[in-house]
């Protein structure tokens, strides 16, 4: 990364700024759009404080963000996080948007003198797109849509079960599908769709006004549907639909096939006859052996993570020791970095958001012992080291990257650290399962990703069919895809269950066609993982931190590039890295 020469001006933003306040807030960026600029150099100067002014609003609402999600059931926490999302962005959008004007008129002005060559090339691209996308008529709807993504999280961050005895969240049920009795996997599966069951009616309400809003969005801003509006406003500048179209392809001719492969050779080791395997036999050992536990508590997660980056790379391990031992902390208070365990009222999934002006990454996650939180672990560290690796580039827009690469920075670390997890998995038996699992779950996901992504693409092109009257539409068209990617297992008697499968991805709801880069990434790890196969660990790793620094500030196929990659996810390069799995995947003892 080379840096700008240009400083912000001292004081401009005060070192201590309650972002969360209008009226501490508007001064600042009423001065920003009235200064006047006579040069590149006053340019770049303008460029930084507009920097860091949205870095100090973009961690105030991080931080009311990941504490609401690390508790639901706070009130005060949920009322703070709705209040701001009611006021601060309705009133900063059209400013913002007044700045994007002036910055895009600035840079016609003074571009040619800003140096280095090359430096502003993606901001100035970016910048343009904000100003052709923004409508004030949106903005409202966008805070109405913040509003139904913090009721869906609020849904699923409060679903449990009682099972055994005790309640439990979903994610704690996740360890009965490791079980070996049959029996038990069916109840938890059964008991967790039951409950995800209950709330179906408010999901798919939710998501129905989600669609017609986002619609609503799109044709205010000119396009035909929101398929071209979310590919613009992604910066979706170096692939197409088509790109997209191309990858369900190669998932459906050369992935699906060997997870098919992969499930009956499951069925015959747990000696079921291959039409009878079922959605609850897909995550046990099929040879009988109980479920790994490769840790217990936060705290040990984190340790045991710490010294598989050690072994990997010490520069790794080194920045996740920064930020803390793995405590139950339940947010962001007090500055901290981690939220791992699973309880009750907290939201589902798991995150890495970073903290933009202190520059603190923060891990969320709902850890419950099993090897899947391993991977989820591992995954959001990749991206804090991507936080932290940028954490000296002063343009906050270049300390993000886009998100295809992000996920890259994420799923190499489920990649490089397979022969490095003996802190996990000490004996040979649990170390060759664990690699198995791995590698699995590096491919086998990727039929799960053109499963989202091309219901997305169905979605937004229908969206009538976001009401009551229409929805058997959006279910036929789910199910015909899930026929087509999904696992070869008997539904029978399954049919609500697996017509609101897709209930389960949250990014539906909250981060509409958020998928398709995880595909994306997930080649390009694979890749990376080639590399170190081939050519070297300490290569893949040298190849990794070089491309991390860069943060976003070259376009997408030069930060693959300079990871090593080839930015393709085509037909061509999911068949190579398909059979190069499946190669590995044969030297494996069972």
């Amino acid at each position: 990364m080379t840096a700008t020469a240009a400083r912000p001006t001292p004081g401009f933003v005060p070192p201590v700024l309650d972002a969360t306040k209008w009226d501490l807030i508007r001064p600042l960026l009423e001065g920003l759009r009235d200064r006047e600029v006579n040069s590149a150099s006053e340019l770049e100067t303008w460029l930084l404080d507009r920097s860091e002014l949205e870095a100090a609003i973009s961690e105030s609402e991080a931080v009311l963000y990941i504490n609401m999600t690390c508790d639901t059931g706070d009130a005060a926490a949920a009322q703070a996080y709705r209040e701001h999302i009611e006021t601060i962005p309705p009133k900063v959008k059209p400013i913002a948007f007044e700045l994007d004007k002036k910055q895009a008129a600035l840079f016609a002005r003074f571009g040619s003198g800003l140096g280095p060559a090359g430096r502003y090339t993606v901001l100035e691209r970016d910048t343009r797109a904000a100003v052709e996308l923004f409508r004030d008529e949106n903005v409202p709807i966008e805070t109405e849509l913040a509003k139904l993504g913090q009721r869906f999280e609020e849904l699923s961050g409060a679903m449990s079960v009682q099972f055994e005895g005790r309640e439990q969240t979903l994610p704690q049920m996740g360890k009965y599908q490791e079980m070996t009795d049959r029996a038990i996997r069916e109840a938890a599966w059964r008991a967790v769709a039951d409950r995800r069951l209950k709330d179906a009616e408010a999901l798919d309400s939710i998501y129905d006004e989600m669609v017609t809003l986002r619609h609503r969005v799109a044709k205010n801003a000119g396009f035909e549907n929101y398929v071209g509006y979310a590919f613009k406003s992604k910066l979706r500048f170096d692939y197409t639909p088509k790109h997209c179209r191309d990858f369900h392809e190669a998932c459906r001719r050369h992935v699906v096939p060997l997870v098919a492969e992969w499930d009956r050779r499951r069925a015959s080791q747990l000696k079921i006859p291959f039409e009878q395997l079922r959605p609850w036999d897909l995550s046990v050992d099929p040879l009988g052996r109980g479920p790994l536990r490769p840790f217990e508590g936060g705290r040990e997660l984190v340790s045991k993570s710490v010294a598989v980056f050690q072994s990997l790379d010490p520069r790794l391990a080194k920045m996740l020791s920064s930020m803390g031992d793995g405590a139950n902390t339940q947010g962001a208070r007090n500055g901290a970095c981690l939220d791992l365990d699973s309880r009750k009222g907290k939201a589902p999934g798991g995150y890495q958001y970073n903290r933009d002006r202190s520059r603190k990454p923060f891990i969320f996650m709902n850890a419950a012992g099993r090897s899947s939180d391993v991977t989820t672990m591992l995954h959001e560290a990749g991206h804090a080291f991507h936080s932290i690796l940028s954490d000296q580039e002063p343009l906050l827009a270049y300390r993000h990257s886009p998100i295809e690469f992000a996920e890259v920075a994420s799923m190499s670390m489920e990649l490089l650290t397979i022969p490095h997890m003996r802190a996990f998995y000490p004996s040979d038996e649990e170390f060759s399962r664990a690699t198995r699992l791995q590698l699995e779950r590096s491919v086998g996901i990727l039929p799960w990703i053109a499963t989202i992504d091309a219901f997305q693409h169905w979605i937004y092109e229908h969206p009538d069919a976001a009401t009551s009257a229409r929805r058997a539409e959006r279910t036929a068209a789910w199910l015909e895809l899930e026929q087509s990617f999904g696992h070869p297992v008997n539904w029978q008697g399954l049919h609500a269950y697996r017509a609101t499968m897709w209930h389960r991805q949250l990014h539906l709801f909250t981060h509409p066609f958020y998928y398709i880069e995880y595909g994306i990434a997930q080649l390009g790890a694979l890749q990376l993982w080639l590399m170190s196969l081939e050519r070297g660990p300490t290569e893949a790793v040298s190849h990794y931190l070089k491309a991390l620094a860069l943060g976003g500030s070259k376009p997408l196929p030069e930060l693959f590039a300079a990871a090593g990659l080839t930015f393709d996810f085509g037909p061509d390069t999911v068949a190579r890295l398909t059979d190069r799995v499946r190669k590995e995947m044969e030297k494996l003892p069972e």
